[in-house]
């Protein structure tokens, strides 16, 4: 008698049998085509385009220009979005003074184009301008923003004019009011005028 009632109830079920076969068979179909998670370390690491004698041009809201940025070579990798350059300029244009030219061996844009960080052999050269005369900075890193007129460094960094020479630990360097803060560890040398 106990039978009955649980064939009946497997009778009852009977019909959704192809449906829930054709589910699970979907289901199983889906998971073979998906593709494998890549593993971080199967990621590639590829350059997508390099320029070499790269050289651009930025402008400001009135058409004239801002700074140039070129180098050696430039190369982009898209799985980071990074670009790099070799032997990397970047020359500050200003309407009433002589340009501020920033030197390295080696630099990288960031994704969003704003701003590079330059590194080894760092050098900038200010010309005189106004009551302040030509100075040198030099350190094996500089953060610049373009846009800004602004450089930093948390890196040891060599300020020479023609008569000082300032060692320091970290600069902001605001090239547009053309000052220089000297973070830490500020030492300085003075040679006297000779006349």
């Amino acid at each position: 008698m106990h039978t009955q009632p649980l064939v009946a109830k497997a009778r009852a079920w009977l019909p959704l049998l192809p449906l829930l076969l054709l589910l699970l068979a979907t289901y199983w179909l889906n998971q073979q085509v998906l593709p494998l998670p890549q593993k971080e370390s199967q990621k590639r690491h590829d350059i997508d385009y390099a320029v070499d004698r790269f050289s651009a041009v930025s402008l400001d809201k009135e058409g004239k220009p801002r700074y140039i940025i070129a180098a050696e070579r430039l190369w982009h990798y898209p799985d980071d979005d990074t670009t790099h350059l070799q032997m990397p300029l970047l020359t500050s244009l200003h309407p009433d003074r002589a340009p501020t030219v920033t030197s390295a061996q080696t630099g990288m844009i960031s994704s969003k184009g704003d701003e590079v960080s330059l590194y080894d052999e760092v050098r900038i050269v200010r010309d005189a301008g106004g009551n302040i005369g030509e100075q040198r900075f030099a350190t094996d890193y500089l953060h610049v923003v373009p846009d800004r007129d602004w450089a930093d460094s948390n890196q040891s960094v060599v300020v020479t004019d023609r008569y000082n020479t300032l060692r320091a630990v970290g600069m902001e360097l605001d090239n547009k009011t053309r000052t220089v803060k000297l973070l830490s560890r500020v030492r300085a040398n003075h040679d006297p005028i000779r006349e």
